[in-house]
């Protein structure tokens, strides 16, 4: 007689599965009753796991996970990398390949002006050349890419996830590569580009898989109790071609960002990259033009325009373009703004900041001066929500400022390519002229230097010593103006007064992020609710860019518009606003008391009436309405 205890195929199976996601010893499930049990618990474990889940998460769509999750399983993507020819960036390249100068060489040569010069900022050593090109090349790069958007614009959400998929794949599976090409083209080291370019892109695209199409889904709106018989909703269409002008300090992700959120929404995407990471840039590009090829898919829809600020004027003005996303300074955003205002041409402005982070006096300085240091030396201060003040409260500035000078000091700089550096080159030598000359002001006013303040002449290219600033007050140039560089500014709060600190934080014409530590959350999150910036976290930093469901942007001088969240990929379409019958046979008609020929008394009459009856407050009003509408009506 068979054992009641005898496992079925279907508890075996599960078994199966539990067993080897613990990689532990099959012959352990030999007994069924221990097979049944196996199955059993991992059961109650999924159900209990779905479960707080959705607790956790009040937005989660079950139906839609399995359909993506289904997705990903049985169709896959295809791998491109033999469609893509990255250039190989050895390691030991530490001269960055190319032609080596002893000083920072001009972007175009006189005596050939079609073509931009690409340098390495580590080397100075120059890497290749790009095309430098003229408004009516930058048109005819438009028109292709709106042809192209035609077809694409009637394309599946699943078709899109497909290019995107293809294109994380890809990513994926070259990390070091482009890491390399990145530290190669803009002098960041490798570490950064990992944080900074690959973090951030996998995650964009993962939150567009995952959120993009629920995003874009119809908006349901409510009616009003008079149109009670129509039915509302806002739809969201494809604009038709973005133009985006990207800035220089992250190449790689600055590529991609506006691409993913463009074609995703329906869209064709041109880039204006700056002059300055122009080399790196082509290669990125031609990984989302494969990734549309692979999949069938036009790679026009997806341009790239490189050139000097003439090749930005003439994509900013083209007539195919229908909006602008442009990320740089503030006086080149509003260049950005007069050349779109002729022709009503939207615009989404992120224009930097000057970012606080704010340590309270009961922080422990051993837990924040790490915060401090990513937050001010990643990507070696070249970094749009990069800390550029550091307010630490009276009690403890000493010790901190003690605690974190040797840190700074010992920074190790040099080509990213070589040894190992914990912080990169300035890709604009100019940059380094202006570091200079606020650094110079603000010693000047009483501000005093505890380590570096100027040129790291010891290496090959554009470097900056790490600096370490104390005694920053706001008649010095540095408490207002945007830095952009490996400087860290500290700035005492008298008396750890709170108000104090809110006060001094809201003192600046930028508005982009901002942080504050402290033991108490509440306390945290109380002071930050006053700050007037477009992003705050409690005890963190950056993070708000690394969560891609959360807007990115900021007030004042920052700009306007944003890019990421539902906000950001809603940005890249028309928000259409549609009513239509909800009953079958039941339809709006014009009464006659409002119909043309118009009686003035019998009109007045029927629209009191309405007034009365909707938005009046007395039951004896509305009565009295009606009555007002059968007569007039």
């Amino acid at each position: 007689m068979a054992s009641t205890c005898e496992a079925s195929a279907v508890h075996s199976s599960i078994a199966g599965v539990a067993l080897k996601l613990f990689s532990a010893d099959a012959q352990a499930a030999a007994d069924p009753a221990v097979t049944k049990l196996i199955s059993i618990l991992l059961l109650c474990t999924s159900i209990f796991f779905v479960i707080a889940l959705h607790y956790v998460n009040k937005e989660w769509k079950l139906g839609r996970d399995i359909k993506l999750s289904l997705e990903a399983l049985f169709q896959r993507v295809p791998d491109i990398s033999g469609s893509i020819d990255l250039p190989k960036v050895d390691g030991n390249d530490t001269k960055n390949g190319g032609t080596d100068n002893s000083k920072p060489q001009p972007l175009i040569d006189p005596a050939n002006p079609s073509l931009v010069q690409c340098y390495s900022p580590s080397s100075l050593g120059n890497i290749g050349t790009v095309p430098n090109l003229s408004a009516k090349e930058v048109s005819e790069m438009a028109l292709r890419s709106k042809n192209a958007q035609q077809v694409w614009k009637s394309t599946t959400f699943a078709q899109r996830r497909r290019v995107l998929r293809t294109l994380q794949k890809y990513v994926v599976s070259h990390v070091d590569e482009i890491c390399q090409l990145c530290a190669k083209d803009s002098g960041k080291t490798q570490v950064d580009a990992l944080l900074g370019e690959i973090l951030t892109t996998c995650e964009k695209t993962r939150t567009l898989l995952h959120q993009g199409e629920t995003w874009l889904e119809r908006s349901p709106r409510q009616v009003n109790p008079m149109m009670m018989h129509k039915t509302a909703y806002v739809e969201y269409v494809p604009l038709g071609v973005l133009g985006i002008i990207a800035p220089w300090n992250y190449p790689f992700h600055n590529m991609l960002n506006h691409v993913l959120s463009g074609i995703f929404s329906g869209n064709g995407v041109v880039t204006k990259c700056s002059e300055h990471t122009s080399w790196s840039s082509m290669y990125f590009h031609n990984i989302c033009r494969a990734a549309l090829e692979e999949n069938g898919f036009d790679p026009d829809l997806v341009q790239l325009c490189t050139g000097m600020a003439d090749t930005g004027k003439a994509l900013v003005e083209c007539p195919h373009i229908d909006k602008i996303f442009f990320t740089g300074s503030p006086n080149v955003g509003r260049h950005v703004m007069k050349g779109a205002a002729p022709f009503l041409k939207p615009v989404v402005l992120e224009l930097g900041g000057k970012d606080a982070m704010v340590f309270c006096d009961d922080v422990k300085l051993s837990e924040v001066i790490p915060w401090a240091m990513r937050g001010c030396f990643q990507n070696c201060g070249q970094n749009c929500c990069g800390v550029e003040r550091l307010f630490v409260y009276e009690s403890i500035a000493a010790d901190f400022i003690n605690g974190i000078k040797d840190k700074v000091s010992t920074l190790r700089q040099g080509c990213p390519l070589g040894d190992d550096v914990d912080c990169g080159a300035m890709v604009m030598d100019q940059q380094c002229d202006l570091i200079q000359a606020l650094v110079d002001d603000a010693v000047a006013r009483g501000a005093t230097v505890h380590c570096g303040g100027k040129r790291n002449t010891t290496a090959a290219g554009q470097f900056y010593q790490p600096t370490l600033l104390s005694g920053v007050t706001s008649e010095m140039r540095i408490w207002k103006e945007e830095v952009f560089g490996p400087i860290m500014c500290v700035v005492v709060v008298p008396g750890d007064d709170d108000d104090v600190c809110v006060s001094m934080v809201n003192d600046c014409p930028f508005g982009l992020g901002s942080s504050v530590y402290s033991a108490s959350k509440t306390r945290a999150l109380a002071i930050g609710s006053q700050f007037n910036t477009g992003m705050f976290t409690a005890n963190d930093f950056g993070v708000n860019y690394l969560i891609q469901s959360l807007p990115f942007g900021g007030v004042k001088e920052s700009g306007f518009g944003r890019f990421a969240g539902p906000e950001g990929l809603r940005s890249c379409c028309l928000e259409r606003s549609i009513v239509i019958d909800r009953i079958p046979g039941v339809k709006t008609t014009i009464p006659g008391a409002i119909d043309y020929p118009m009686n003035t008394t019998q009109g007045m009459g029927f629209g009191k009436g309405l007034v009365e009856l909707f938005y009046g407050d007395t039951l004896w009003g509305k009565v009295k309405a009606i009555l007002n509408l059968i007569r007039h009506g």
